[in-house]
């Protein structure tokens, strides 16, 4: 697992956004695993610079998906689907025809999260995934002892994520689904190129245990040392517990620049 100490938000989103280019210009047609929230906010701004002033052609590029909310109907402005297309595809000059992801509002929730997969794979699979990182070390929805071999599958929210998600929905609990479909960890880990961001102090101890902690359920990012290509970018405040972080810095600092990330 390399990791790259940034800065600050901005910094993590240049340095993934050109690792996201340089794969377009090898790979056009790219799969390009994304994932909602705040965190990965600059890598897609930085991305649709990049695009916008013709540095990078993303015309071929399909984007995938990392979860979605259960029930919520695709057109609904608050389907993680939706988001991603405000978020992600229209800054990139795509549209839905380049998007996958699973049937939240499938009538057969578990055969839609069976067909989901099975559609990655015919896909050639995710090339490169963006992830964020929970304070208690989730990524996508697998909370803590989440199976590490775990597929895409429907899992309950807690109620503090509904809490923390009414935000979106008018400040409205009621509104927020009880579910969702989820990338599983060992769904993730076959993506080729694995790329977490975390930012800001309250990702310190996740970040921690994830890079330096044992391989556990207890912290579901932690199975990102399985990965033969794992990059975990981090601001200095998300830094702040790694006891080899002076390492990573002259690492990263002697690192050769045709090698990226």
């Amino acid at each position: 697992m390399e990791v790259v100490i940034v800065p600050d938000a901005k910094a993590g989103g240049e340095l993934i956004a050109e690792a996201m280019a340089q794969l377009l210009r090898r790979k056009p047609d790219a799969l390009l695993g994304v994932a909602t929230g705040s965190t990965p906010l600059p890598i897609y701004e930085a991305l649709a610079a990049r695009v916008g002033s013709g540095g990078v052609d993303a015309s071929r590029a399909r984007i995938a998906q990392l979860d979605e909310y259960v029930g919520l109907p695709a057109e609904h402005p608050e389907s993680y689907r939706s988001v991603l297309r405000r978020e992600v595809l229209e800054p990139l000059g795509l549209d839905m025809a380049a998007f996958m992801g699973p049937d939240g509002a499938a009538r057969d929730v578990q055969a839609a999260c069976a067909a989901y997969d099975r559609a990655l794979a015919s896909a050639g699979g995710v090339d490169l995934q963006i992830l964020g990182i929970g304070t208690d070390g989730h990524i996508g929805f697998n909370e803590p002892c989440s199976s590490l071999v775990s597929r895409t599958r429907i899992k309950t929210l807690t109620e503090q994520t509904r809490v923390d998600n009414a935000r979106f929905f008018g400040g409205d609990i009621e509104q927020v689904p009880h579910h969702v479909i989820t990338q599983g960890i060992g769904t993730i880990l076959e993506a080729r190129h694995l790329v977490l961001l975390a930012t800001g102090e309250g990702k310190a101890d996740a970040v921690a245990a994830t890079v330096e902690g044992p391989v556990a359920a207890v912290c579901p990012a932690s199975a990102l040392q399985l990965h033969p290509h794992a990059t975990v970018v981090v601001d200095e405040a998300a830094a702040s517990e790694l006891k080899l972080a002076d390492y990573f810095r002259h690492t990263f600092a002697n690192k050769p620049d045709w090698q990226g990330i």
